[in-house]
């Protein structure tokens, strides 16, 4: 029998290019999903047969008995950018502890888990704290899991370089943390490295490996690449730090807010590889350029559309 590896989170944005990648190595896929009825769009993604789902709650530990039964290999991708009702103690610590000790009870002989560039237990961020917490919580219930930690993930689907293209559209730009340094990373790249950590877990078991692509640009300078490449010619304006926390603080509440307190926080760091970590090349990767397909997508937001001369 071909190798069962159970998939959480694999109806979401990474989740279908993980599904894809996984697929390819001939495994039977199991995603586990609140609502299998919502995850249907990522059934044509695998071969006839090689993929089927179950419902699951996170917060039930019998259901999550149920999604890793005779599973060889678990992927853990789920996330959440909301504190809302103590969404980041839910899912990164209480959810990633849960999932892992289910996999070690049910036998699996591996367990990949998502984590983020910037876990950190001292991180004045609750989301970078609880990313810590939530990989502590997993090396506890299974010692030898593949911990990744990607910068900010981009892909045709994504809400990092779409959200910042639509804004180009505005004669004014704020600029918010201009300074701060990102090492975005392809979805595709990161797709490769889960299935690779999956797949060969004699290789990779207990490490930790950051996953950034090979472009480092602040966040002016990703703006701008943006522009160019979007053919828009906005006037940017940097916002005060003072100005911006201000604004994360007194608003960051709202629904919809631009700007949460915690993503403020986040913003004080850069989201890079730090410097000797293993990355995509310790899993057989090699980074994809944002150039070399972004524009595939960006086009749309383009004054006209892919009939906009280049």
């Amino acid at each position: 029998m071909a190798k069962l590896i159970t998939i959480f989170g694999g109806s979401g944005f990474v989740g279908r290019y993980v599904v894809q990648a996984l697929a390819k190595t001939g495994a039977r896929l199991r995603v586990a999903t609140r609502d299998p009825h919502l995850a249907l769009h990522v059934r044509p993604l695998a071969a006839l047969g090689q993929l089927d789902f179950v419902r699951t709650d996170l917060g039930n530990a019998a259901s999550l008995a149920r999604a890793v039964e005779g599973a060889d290999a678990v992927v853990n991708l789920i996330g959440t950018l909301s504190d809302s009702h103590g969404g980041f103690e839910a899912v990164h610590v209480k959810g990633a502890g849960a999932i892992a000790k289910a996999a070690a009870a049910a036998g699996a002989t591996s367990l990949v888990h998502v984590s983020a560039l910037g876990a950190d237990a001292e991180s004045e961020s609750g989301y970078g704290r609880s990313k810590a917490l939530g990989e502590a919580a997993v090396r506890a219930a299974f010692p030898k899991a593949t911990i990744l930690r990607p910068s900010v993930i981009f892909g045709p689907e994504d809400g990092f370089l779409n959200r910042f293209a639509g804004m180009l559209r505005l004669p004014v730009v704020p600029v918010v943390a201009p300074g701060t340094k990102f090492q975005p990373v392809y979805v595709v790249d990161v797709a490769r490295a889960i299935a690779a950590a999956a797949s060969e877990h004699a290789l990779h078991a207990g490490k930790t490996v950051s996953l950034g692509g090979p472009d480092v640009l602040t966040m002016r300078a990703l703006l701008e690449w943006l522009a160019e490449t979007t053919g828009r010619t906005p006037t940017f304006v940097d916002v005060p730090d003072a100005a911006a926390g201000l604004l994360a603080r007194f608003t960051g509440w709202l629904p919809g807010a631009p700007l949460t307190s915690d993503q403020w926080k986040m913003l004080q760091s850069d989201n890079v590889v730090p410097e000797g970590a293993p990355g995509l090349a310790a899993l057989g990767v090699d980074a994809t350029p944002m150039a070399a397909v972004a524009p595939g997508w960006l086009v749309r937001f383009r004054p006209h559309g892919r009939f906009s001369v280049a």
